[in-house]
């Protein structure tokens, strides 16, 4: 490792990764448990739906910020698991939740549109009864399927690494010299 390569990523991607990690936690709780368990005639559902939809755009927004920086800032040398083919997953797994989360954010921004769900939220059209008319649900719901499975193998990863390997790799996502 040279001495211009950090130990840590810069504190701004580090913020920006764990107020993602939140809300993409709390996104998939919401969108996927929560919410299909509640009528479309409960008073409440549009109200998650809204509140699903912007913090959604927020993390869209977090998204971009965070790829910008990925390319702007140094970053620490890739983690190593201890075994060429895990080495490759895991690269495999961080590209692809950037792929997931974008593709999150293009279909739940297509859903948006088609649903035409500004008018529903100012009241001015009814809620749709079946989401699932719009096509582009199907893409939101198989990518946030993927999505969970893919946060629990980089949790799962985190904490081999962590408490398996004792490398303490999860300094690296944290703030500190």
């Amino acid at each position: 490792m040279s001495e211009s390569t950090p130990k840590r990523y810069h504190p701004a991607h580090t913020a920006i990764h764990w107020l993602m990690a939140l809300l993409v936690i709390m996104m998939l709780g919401v969108g996927k448990f929560a919410m299909p368990g509640i009528s479309p005639e409960d008073p409440q559902k549009p109200m998650m739906l809204q509140s699903h939809a912007y913090i959604g755009f927020a993390l869209t927004v977090l998204l971009v910020i965070r790829l910008v920086l990925r390319f702007t800032t140094k970053q620490p040398a890739p983690a190593d698991a201890g075994n060429a083919f895990l080495n490759r997953v895991g690269k495999a797994v961080h590209i692809l939740l950037y792929v997931l989360l974008i593709g999150m954010a293009a279909s739940g921004l297509g859903l948006f549109q088609m649903a035409n769900l500004p008018a529903v939220f100012s009241g001015a059209a009814p809620y749709p009864s079946n989401f699932f008319d719009y096509p582009a649900r199907n893409g939101h719901g198989l990518f946030s399927g993927l999505l969970l499975a893919l946060v629990a193998l980089h949790v799962g990863a985190a904490l081999y690494h962590q408490f398996i390997r004792k490398d303490n790799l999860m300094a690296r996502m944290w703030f500190g010299k």
